[in-house]
């Protein structure tokens, strides 16, 4: 499915809620095979792309209500990965997502703000290690028919989660931001 790095799971959460919308709303479902939520970073410098391959989404959406829209993404932390075997190993040890202890990350979507056209801020809060922050994730939201595609990045700090401990704390070998993307395809349930 998707693959991630110490920081894209944060952008997995993300995408998700990129679909949802009001709570009387139409309920939508996830096209595993053509969303991704994926992350960036760099580390020594040199950048890196990462997606987490198990996450799963409850989105109701409905663009005449942004604002009673809601989603729930939860990933699986451990399905992180960047295609480099060291930092695929790392990632879910506890100086990363520490998975063992806290194998889930949460994005809740708890409205939508339209912003003109297919624009809207995804308001909610991202749960990662046991930590809970206020994020707002800028989106585009287009929709044809039974069919919505959502797409949107957001910048975070790793370190505002606890990802990244010790050594890895003070951005010397990875850097503390960590660009977060999500492209989510769902269809309108019956």
């Amino acid at each position: 499915m998707i693959r991630l790095s110490p920081r894209p799971f944060l952008a997995a959460a993300l995408a998700v809620a990129t679909l949802a919308s009001p709570a009387m709303a139409a309920d939508w479902a996830v096209d595993p095979a053509k969303s991704t939520i994926g992350f960036a970073g760099s580390q020594s410098e040199t950048s890196f792309n990462g997606t987490f391959g198990a996450w799963t989404a409850e989105i109701s959406f409905d663009p005449a209500k942004p604002e009673a829209g809601h989603a729930v993404v939860t990933i699986d932390v451990s399905s992180a990965a960047t295609g480099d075997g060291q930092k695929d190993a790392a990632l879910p040890e506890s100086d990363w997502f520490d998975a063992a202890k806290f194998p889930k990350a949460v994005f809740e979507a708890k409205s939508f703000r339209p912003k003109g056209g297919d624009d809207y801020d995804a308001v909610g809060t991202l749960t990662i290690r046991d930590t809970t922050r206020d994020v707002v994730l800028p989106m585009k939201i287009a929709i044809n028919g039974d069919t919505a595609h959502a797409t949107g990045s957001l910048k975070l700090v790793r370190t505002d989660y606890g990802v990244g401990q010790g050594s890895w704390a003070n951005g010397t070998f990875v850097a503390l931001d960590v660009t977060v993307s999500v492209d989510v395809t769902a269809t309108r349930k019956n």
